[in-house]
């Protein structure tokens, strides 16, 4: 059965020891087996605590109230549940933790994001660390955790593996030497889209690092095949899940008043930083899908590259809730472009909220196009 918005965006109190932990479609962290064995795992050492891949805050839970926890998130639908469980985070990338200032970090491995990523998290937990200081290390050994705990016994120093739950494993590691610096974080590609030069700019865990995807190359040939640059000149386009902005860069280029919605923070300060390494203005959103937009808001066109690209139930839940929010947000008339791998079935749930889809290029990559009907005349 189809997710509504208003299922996708409600947020569910779970009872926890001192009051609720709130969860929510889309947001990690609740019902996942590294945050379960790590919420077992965890005990309280010194006065202050930091979580850096925290989600809904179910891994470092058992500290709370037994010392000062805070947690650094970058993802807006875990943030708004960290909120409403009234517990201490800001939403900030692990690198802008405070240093030399925990004696306890916490640290489910963020293993979807890519190596980069990882690394930077664990750096910043070193970093973060007083000497002496410990982390819970949490992961699983089919998604590179008896690497990662290698590597992160060579910035801390001894370690061992608490807990071991199927795949899943909780180290305790100690800092017993001083952190090295971080790798440089900022990265950059160029990229030619429909005959124009494009400069990219971006941080460590973004999708489709150093490359655009041809997944976006396949919707922008579509949407230009379907509607072309006039088309687009002067409408009001809604990016969903933009990303560092391979959709939402030449589209601006082309004259469309863009807005960008993006769950990801990293992925937000990318794409701000690329707007402006090419001269290109859009109003960018760290929005739980449309959750930043005004009630009122609506659009011409919406293009989405829906983030189907890695498997679990969170990622299907706001693929679905994409063409809900699409649904939802068209002006009469506007006009939907959505590009999925050929075996994702967004084909019933377009017909369910459109009436009728059509598709308008397959080549490795589907994109499928509906259009908002307009009110029937009296």
């Amino acid at each position: 059965m189809a997710l509504t918005l208003a299922e996708y965006h409600r947020l569910t109190p779970l009872p926890r020891s001192g009051g609720v932990l709130y969860v929510k479609p889309g947001a990690r962290g609740y019902r996942d087996p590294v945050y379960g064995l790590l919420q077992q795992t965890v005990a309280p050492f010194g006065e202050r605590a930091l979580d850096l891949n925290p989600g809904v805050g179910w891994g470092s839970l058992p500290l709370e109230g037994r010392m000062a926890v805070e947690r650094l998130e970058t993802s807006r639908a875990a943030f708004r549940c960290l909120r409403a469980s009234g517990l201490s985070a800001r939403l900030a990338p692990p690198w802008e933790a405070e240093e030399e200032a925990y004696h306890l970090v916490v640290l489910a491995l963020p293993a979807g994001r890519g190596t980069a990523y990882v690394q930077a998290s664990l750096v910043a937990a070193a970093r973060a660390l007083k000497m002496g200081g410990r982390v819970y290390l949490a992961g699983d050994k089919n998604k590179g955790f008896e690497r990662y705990l290698r590597e992160a016994k060579g910035l801390l120093g001894y370690g061992e593996v608490l807990r071991r739950e199927g795949s899943v494993r909780v180290a305790l590691l100690e800092k017993e030497k001083e952190a090295p610096p971080f790798a440089p974080l900022w990265r950059s590609f160029r990229a030619c889209l429909l005959g124009e030069e494009y400069a990219f700019f971006h941080l460590p865990g973004v999708f489709s690092a150093g490359k655009v995807d041809r997944a976006s190359l396949l919707l922008l040939e579509a949407l230009l095949g379907e509607v072309g640059r006039e088309g687009v000149r002067g409408q009001r386009v809604l990016d969903l899940g933009a990303g560092y902005g391979a959709l939402t860069l030449p589209l601006a280029r082309m004259g469309a008043e863009v807005t960008a919605v993006e769950d990801d923070l990293v992925s937000v300060l990318s794409l701000q930083r690329s707007l402006g390494g090419n001269g290109l203005t859009a109003r960018v959103l760290h929005s739980d899908v449309d959750e930043a937009l005004t009630e009122r808001e609506r659009f011409d066109i919406i293009v989405t590259n829906p983030p189907f690209h890695v498997g679990g139930a969170v990622i299907l839940d706001v693929a679905q809730a994409f063409v809900e929010a699409a649904a939802a947000r068209l002006k009469p008339g506007g006009g939907f472009f959505l590009v999925a791998n050929p075996f994702l079935k967004y084909e019933p749930l377009l017909e369910e909220r459109f009436g009728a889809f059509r598709t308008l290029l397959v080549r490795e990559y589907k994109v499928l196009f509906a259009e908002k009907s307009r009110p029937s005349q009296p």
